[in-house]
């Protein structure tokens, strides 16, 4: 589904990834990890039209996406799911899940997708009226994912959907977005710092170095990896 070749993205005069190469397949879960700094992040907002890649082809369902603009991302079928969630604070949980389908016309599709959202996270229906900025880090997450899934997406992008979960928050989330791509088909490319966590759920994953793949296999080899797992699962 999404085929990346040689991906070079800079900001000013520090370049952020290296010529990557990576690739998703359709009706998967892909993972990149990695540390802090090591272009995580960078990837996914040059696929999602958010950065300009200075070289190399995005190439989407065998169309090249490379520096097209955000909006014609989505309306080709990708949501992201960015780091810190970003919610429109001021505005209730309803009015975000309708934020996220500003390009949908068909009405009755949209209130289709809002029934989908509420039965993925019966917390948001609960919601629905409050002011999204009230919510808990947990729920937060849970919007911001119930967000990008009224788009309609075939590829969802998550950018580190753990951070400053509690555990228990953590497992749930993971849950949820192992069911997404079970019961909806909705293929997957997460970027987390839980490797471990990442590679469970995953079927394969890229391990991101100084804006370099370093590693790449299946996502059981790569926990077998002794420089993954010395690096990144703390050597258990």
């Amino acid at each position: 589904m999404l085929k990346i070749n040689h991906l070079t993205v800079g900001y000013g005069a520090v370049t952020a990834l290296h010529g990557i190469s990576l690739s998703v397949p359709a009706g998967g879960i892909v993972t990149l990890i990695g540390a802090n700094g090591a272009g995580k992040t960078t990837a996914l907002k040059t696929i999602s039209g958010l950065l300009k890649p200075r070289a190399g082809e995005i190439f989407y369902d065998g169309k090249n996406i490379a520096g097209l603009p955000p909006h014609q991302i989505v309306k080709l079928g990708i949501s992201h799911v960015p780091e810190g969630r970003m919610i429109f604070a001021n505005l209730t949980v309803m009015e975000n899940l309708q934020m996220g389908a500003y390009l949908q016309k068909d009405r009755s599709a949209v209130r289709r997708e809002l029934e989908s959202v509420f039965a993925a996270f019966p917390r948001l229906r609960e919601r629905e009226k409050q002011t999204a900025g009230t919510l808990s880090g947990g729920e937060q997450q849970m919007l911001a994912i119930g967000r990008a899934l009224m788009s309609q997406p075939k590829l969802l992008m998550l950018d580190e959907p753990s951070l400053g979960l509690a555990p228990l928050l953590v497992k749930t989330i993971f849950e949820k977005i192992v069911e997404i791509n079970r019961q909806q088909g909705i293929t997957i490319l997460l970027v987390e710092q839980n490797a471990n966590l990442a590679l469970e759920v995953s079927g394969f994953g890229y391990v991101l170095e100084t804006g370099k793949v370093a590693v790449s296999g299946d996502s059981a080899t790569l926990r077998q990896n002794s420089q993954v797992r010395n690096a990144y699962l703390g050597g258990i």
